[in-house]
């Protein structure tokens, strides 16, 4: 250990042992506990390049009451339970299980990001607690068969799973260089995207890959379907190539572009199937992922190292290390890895990003590596990329088939084989996944009513924002939503956005999907139409536009109007909302949806219930028309406002009012005081609800004085279904209840 870290270490401030009386001698623990505190600290700055920010004000030191026969200890943060075999002797075993139940309490507080990675903690106190040499005593055991007893229990909570851990890490001498490199990301607060795995920790491969099938939602972002393991980073062979044609390839703020190069002859790497002309241009050696155009575009000097702008984005999906040269870049020397989760996530963003690089990858099945095949036709519209990963005797080790449509992005490892042996199993994936109706795009505008710049987000995933096609990462705490989307779409890998603003619910709302600005043109009420403030904004929309999946977008609606609706009734609900959502244009013309009931209420991402499933999968409705609903009921309630709001809205000398017909009709007093007249208007009764925030649309209103009493029954304008009625006849079906609401509409012709 360094002087200077020394002294740090002397300077820094430690938590305070508090001991209850059942661990005996309680002095000896708690000197131990201090000691063993210090060591762990020295060790932790002396690998993360400085001690930790953060530490628990106390941790108490108890005896454990359900400890399993094999574990000496347990813990939780700021507790730690111990077995004391014989009250009053702190035997070796109890300060050994001490040690390393304090290690998790120091990683606990100093990268509380790591809390879920189980393998790192565990890896993490083996290591300082010194317990390893105890540990590898036994037979002898391979490093593959170590792999497997660790794969086999995640937690590595079992006297097996530990001994194999220990095995690994007996593969290092000094202190695991991967550890140090996490506890690295601890110390300069890095998000923790994807946890350690055994592979990195060995640095070698030490399981034989498996076959992994993963598919997310291009809008949302949420898994659709996994199979095998797909958070495990494997050598990915040439799938990454579009994202160095991306961070190469000019856009219109960049005109550089890569070159136009002559294949070489004889050369191996250039052997990119028949027909290739005198000049290769990118695009062509993108679809026959020709090895020798990358490598010679490398020699120009002018291509991208390390991914150029998507190397942090391919860092933060779980890239275990950036390439320091092409033949890492494009998958001929098998130095990195990345899971199928990753790279789905990646492929993702570049749909987002790169329409363009999209495009050009739906060319594959023509003209590129899945072209001729029988399963051809069928991928027609989708982008595919393929990487194959081979031998030294260029047998294929594993396949892979990235593909994008229009809403879902794809990945499929296979090992063993070559990307055109297992194609045939991608267009059955696609239509097995599809068969979950309400995956294609919905668009709402959101939160409209606020001040943009009081919105802010954060993504707890990998966050970033696009410019100009060029990712750039989002700041890892909560910033301004419309600094975020100024230059384009927003996007959250791996987890959804997390919005808050003034006023809105602790911890604020979840938001799975893609943020983009894009100001409403100016609204102006029609003449003589009253209106309020808030109407006013909800009216012109908003700068936000937010696109999710439909049935996310449903259920979201759904439980903004009413989280307990259930059965047919909620059905019947979430059929309405989703057939608004393609009549958007009678509440904003040419623009989304908003998300305030002008439109229908919509407050962030919920839990998917069956009945939303099922509404999306039954036939569309027949109206071709907004059709309006409300929570309703039959509730009776009597409300005052003063006559001056009332006049506020309406104008001044109202007479009477009276409403039929979703309307209400008033009197008002004209003219001069020697000729007066009474002149009659109207106007949606919804109008007068709102803006005076009656519960809902009234049904009689009487002048007392200064005051107007409405009374009225039920909640909200009282059109179309009706919410509460709904839930009070479970025997129709949601057909009946939508025919009861909106029979008496003409059908579309």
């Amino acid at each position: 250990m360094g002087w200077a870290v020394a002294v740090a270490v002397l300077l820094s401030a430690s938590p305070g042992f508090v001991t209850r009386g059942d661990v005996t001698p309680e002095a000896d623990l708690r000197r131990e506990a201090q000691a063993a505190w210090t060591s762990l600290e020295a060790q932790y700055a002396a690998q993360a390049g400085g001690l930790p920010t953060r530490a628990p004000a106390t941790v108490t030191l108890q005896k454990g009451t359900s400890l399993s026969p094999e574990r000496n200890a347990q813990g939780r943060p700021g507790v730690v339970e111990l077995r004391q075999n014989t009250p009053g002797v702190l035997d070796a075993r109890t300060r050994t299980a001490l040690r390393h139940e304090l290690a998790h309490q120091l990683l606990w507080w100093a990268c509380p990001a790591s809390s879920e990675d189980r393998l790192f903690h565990e890896a993490f106190a083996l290591t300082v607690s010194g317990e390893l040499p105890a540990w590898r005593d036994g037979p002898y055991q391979s490093l593959s068969r170590a792999a497997k007893e660790v794969a086999s229990a995640p937690a590595v909570d079992t006297p097996r799973a530990r001994r194999g851990l220990a095995r690994i890490l007996g593969e290092h001498t000094g202190f695991p260089a991967a550890l140090t490199r996490r506890l690295r990301q601890c110390h300069d607060g890095a998000r923790w995207a994807t946890p350690l795995t055994v592979e990195e920790l060995a640095d070698v491969a030490v399981l034989a890959p498996e076959p992994a099938t993963v598919v997310v939602s291009r809008h949302s972002g949420e898994v659709l379907f996994s199979e095998g393991d797909v958070r495990r980073a494997v050598p990915y062979g040439s799938a990454l190539k579009p994202f160095l044609y991306a961070a190469g390839t000019a856009l219109a703020s960049n005109p550089t572009a890569p070159p136009q190069l002559a294949p070489r002859r004889g050369v191996q790497e250039w052997a990119c199937g028949a027909g290739l002309p005198p000049k290769v241009d990118a695009r062509l050696a993108l679809l026959r992922s020709c090895n020798g155009w990358f490598l010679d575009w490398e020699a120009t000097g002018l291509a991208p190292k390390a991914f150029g702008v998507w190397g942090p984005v391919l860092s933060a999906v779980g890239l275990t290390g950036l390439p320091s040269d092409m033949t890492e870049a494009i998958g001929l020397r098998s130095a990195h890895g990345l899971s199928p989760w990753g790279m789905a996530q990646a492929y993702r963003l570049l749909a987002e990003a790169r329409p363009d690089v999209l495009a050009l990858l739906t060319g594959n099945v023509d003209e590129g590596t899945l072209s001729g095949l029988s399963t051809s036709k069928a991928l027609k519209g989708v982008a595919t990329k393929t990487g194959t990963v081979r031998d030294a005797a260029s047998r294929p080790q594993l396949g892979w088939i990235a593909a994008v449509d229009a809403d879902l992005v794809a990945v499929i490892v296979r090992p063993g084989k070559m990307p055109r042996h297992f194609v045939d199993e991608l267009p059955a994936l696609l239509t097995r996944v599809r068969r979950r109706a309400g995956l294609d795009a919905a668009r709402v505008q959101v939160l409209g009513l606020l001040p943009s710049a009081s919105v802010e987000a954060r993504c707890s995933g990998a966050g970033f924002s696009l410019d100009d096609g060029a990712p750039r990462a989002a700041p890892p705490d909560f910033s301004r939503l419309d600094a975020l989307t100024a230059k384009g779409p927003a996007v959250c890998l791996g987890s959804p956005w997390r919005v808050r603003f003034p006023e809105g619910p602790d911890g604020g709302r979840d938001y799975a999907g893609v943020f983009t600005w894009s100001t409403p043109p100016p609204y102006r009420p029609p003449p003589g139409v009253p209106t309020t403030p808030s109407a006013l904004k909800a009216r012109r929309g908003s700068d936000f536009v937010f696109r999710t999946t439909r049935v996310q977008y449903t259920a979201g609606v759904v439980a903004a109007e009413d989280v307990t609706l259930k059965g047919e009734a909620r059905v019947a609900l979430a059929r309405v909302a989703a057939h608004n959502e393609r009549h958007a244009d009678t509440r904003h013309s040419g623009r989304a949806l908003c998300d305030t009931t002008h439109c229908q209420a919509f407050r962030g991402t919920v839990r998917i219930r069956p009945e939303e499933t099922r509404a999306l999968q039954l036939p569309p409705l027949k109206w071709d028309a907004w059709l309006t609903f409300s929570q309703g009921g039959a509730t009776p309630w009597r409300e005052a406002r003063s006559r001056s709001e009332v006049e506020a809205l309406l104008g001044r000398n109202l007479v009477s009012l009276r409403f039929e017909s979703g309307r209400v009709r008033y009197l008002r007093t004209e003219g001069t005081p020697a000729a007066p007249y009474e002149d009659a208007r109207s106007l949606p009764c919804d109008t007068l609800r709102a803006g005076l925030k009656l519960p809902s649309c009234p049904q009689r209103a009487s002048f007392d004085g200064p005051r107007v009493l409405f009374e009225g029954q039920g909640r909200g304008h009282g059109e179309g279904l009706d919410v509460e009625a709904a839930k009070a006849s479970p025997g129709l079906s949601s057909d009946a209840l939508l025919e009861r609401a909106y029979g008496a509409r003409p059908p579309t012709p």
